[in-house]
């Protein structure tokens, strides 16, 4: 399996990880373990979850969590009116908050890859306008923390 791949896989199970957590609460080393034993590379209910790169799974996961107080305001502003963070569903905050996380603090990840990978995510559960909301909302937070690669061009 290819890097980009590896990369992939373990945003989705961040995305899922981070969700689990915001539902059931359950504590970060609990929901690392879990993910790292049960899911990432096995068949669950007859859906296969790839293998994912587990350094870079439990960096967005660690990372989401370290900088969450950061992470709301940025993607709270960028929401549209009267949408704060807290009312959209729990999934679409965790891919949200996994995107904007990775857009500050994973600068080795070009943007564009960034907002295309958490987009794919969104396709996963969401019909096409609420994939349309995660580009729209992390290309604006792209633009304000890595306003360098957009001015190349």
């Amino acid at each position: 399996m290819a890097k980009g791949e590896m990369r992939s896989a373990a945003r989705l199970a961040a995305v899922q990880a981070l969700y689990q957590m915001d539902i059931a609460g359950t504590p970060l080393p609990d929901t690392l373990a879990e993910f790292e034993a049960h899911w990432i590379g096995k068949e669950v209910d007859g859906e296969e979850y790839k293998p994912a790169e587990a350094a870079f799974f439990r960096d967005l996961v660690r990372g989401v969590l370290k900088e969450q107080r950061a992470l709301d305001p940025l993607v709270d502003e960028t929401l549209q009116q009267g949408w704060p963070l807290k009312r959209v569903e729990a999934i679409m905050r965790a891919i949200l908050r996994a995107g904007a996380f990775e857009l500050g603090k994973r600068r080795d990840v070009p943007a564009k890859v960034v907002i295309t990978e958490y987009v794919d995510i969104a396709h996963a559960f969401f019909e096409r306008d609420e994939a349309g909301m995660v580009n729209a909302v992390l290309d604006a937070i792209a633009r304000k923390v890595r306003s360098d690669d957009f001015a190349k061009g």
